[in-house]
């Protein structure tokens, strides 16, 4: 179907004008679009901004590290924690077997935790995270100094009561002062801070700043050696992550002197995990999402589509005096396709301005996150042409075939 320019403009002038003439009748027939629009559109904002801080949240795990723990990081049911509060702790012995014999491993970090409250002056900080590590932490957690230094090989060999603080932990027990080089208290023991850790916010909710991180052998010296291990490896190079997770499998088994029909009683973790399984939940919201837009936009489109055969019956002799003087199918058809698309463009573009306007203030008030894409601007233009020409083709081509001798009667 080839339209002139002209023919163009006249279909866009009458179309207009029919809308005007009908302004109730046009808003009410864009509620329709309108709400299936800002529903769509606030979803995929929200998902879009949780797939945003999702993926921020866990790349400071590293894609490249493997965590060996007594427990795996998603625990499904009440029966598996029965079953894997049975495991026996991962020990020191089981961190020097895998530092010792990995062949894909570039750094091989112990990590073991308690909370202790911490206290300087006349200031104290409950539930602190105490990390006892080597050297090394820093390759795997990504925890750079922002003051002061790491402590060494050297301060993990003597059992030194050294300590590196986060900043929550700086901010609120030494306030203005500069930490390094003080003595603070930990659990009731002192210890020489030598730096304070660059900030690094929250991680689904959990500040990962509140935590000091000290010598493994001097936090087994005065906190106990009772607790699990948790052994984080850092892959030789990105290509050897899944060998390296592989070959981890084999040497804790060998480690743990389990036999060929015993089960893992250890799991190895990775990012990836997490990953897998928060996109199978969005996976789930998607498919809702596509249900509830569907239903919105079908019943805005039948909205379309009944007005528009309400137009066409209250226009059949106008339709048929046009046809009298000439104006041929293609003009009549592309009239009331305008008009129909001009209707769903409407709704499309007022409900896009509302949803930019919904998750601007939703971002600004709460701390969801919302991200809008260019790319749902196009999806709406792609919206207005889809929905106006499919649900408003059928409208057009009866006004087209309409016989001007029985429009022209027709009261």
């Amino acid at each position: 179907m080839v339209i002139s320019w002209s023919e163009l403009g006249e279909g866009l002038r009458i179309a207009l004008n029919s809308l005007k003439a009908n302004r109730l009748r046009t808003v009410l027939t864009t509620l329709g679009i309108l709400i299936g629009v800002i529903v769509v559109t606030v979803i995929i904002a929200v998902i879009q901004g949780l797939n945003v801080y999702v993926s921020e949240e866990l790349s400071s795990l590293g894609t490249d590290n493997v965590y060996i723990s007594r427990y795996p990081w998603m625990i499904t049911s009440y029966e598996e924690w029965l079953r894997v509060s049975k495991r026996k702790r991962i020990t020191e012995n089981q961190f020097r077997f895998i530092q010792k014999h990995s062949r894909h491993a570039g750094v091989v970090v112990p990590e073991i935790v308690t909370r202790r409250t911490s206290r300087y002056r006349n200031e104290s900080l409950d539930r602190v995270q105490i990390i006892g590590t080597t050297e090394d932490y820093i390759a795997t957690s990504n925890s750079l100094p922002e003051m002061g230094r790491f402590f060494g090989e050297t301060d993990v060999g003597v059992r030194r009561a050294v300590c590196v603080i986060g900043r929550e932990v700086a901010d609120r027990l030494f306030r203005n002062e500069n930490p390094v080089g003080r003595r603070m208290k930990i659990g009731g023991h002192s210890f020489l801070v030598l730096g304070v850790l660059e900030k690094r916010g929250q991680m689904f909710g959990h500040s990962m700043d509140n935590n000091a991180i000290i010598p493994y052998s001097t936090f087994e010296k005065l906190f106990g050696r009772h607790r699990s291990f948790e052994i984080q490896v850092k892959a030789g190079g990105a290509e050897f992550v899944d060998a390296l997770r592989d070959e981890l499998e084999g040497l804790m088994r060998r480690a743990r002197g389990l036999g060929a029909g015993q089960e893992n009683d250890f799991s190895i973790n990775q990012q990836s995990q997490l990953m897998e399984v928060y996109n199978n939940l969005t996976r789930v919201l998607w498919i809702v999402l596509i249900g509830i837009g569907s239903i919105a936009l079908l019943v805005g489109g039948i909205g379309i589509m009944n007005i528009m055969l309400v137009s066409v019956t209250e226009r059949t002799r106008e339709i048929g005096v046009r046809k009298a003087i000439g104006a041929k199918r293609r003009i009549i058809l592309w009239q009331f396709l305008v008009e129909s698309m001009f209707i769903s463009g409407i709704g499309v573009t007022i409900g896009l301005l509302i949803s930019i306007g919904i998750a601007l203030f939703v971002k600004q008030v709460s701390p969801l996150p919302v991200h809008l894409s260019t790319w749902i601007i196009f999806l709406g233009i792609g919206f207005t042409v889809a929905i106006g020409m499919f649900f408003g083709l059928y409208p057009a081509s009866k006004a087209a075939r309409l016989d001007p001798i029985e429009a022209l009667r027709y009261e």
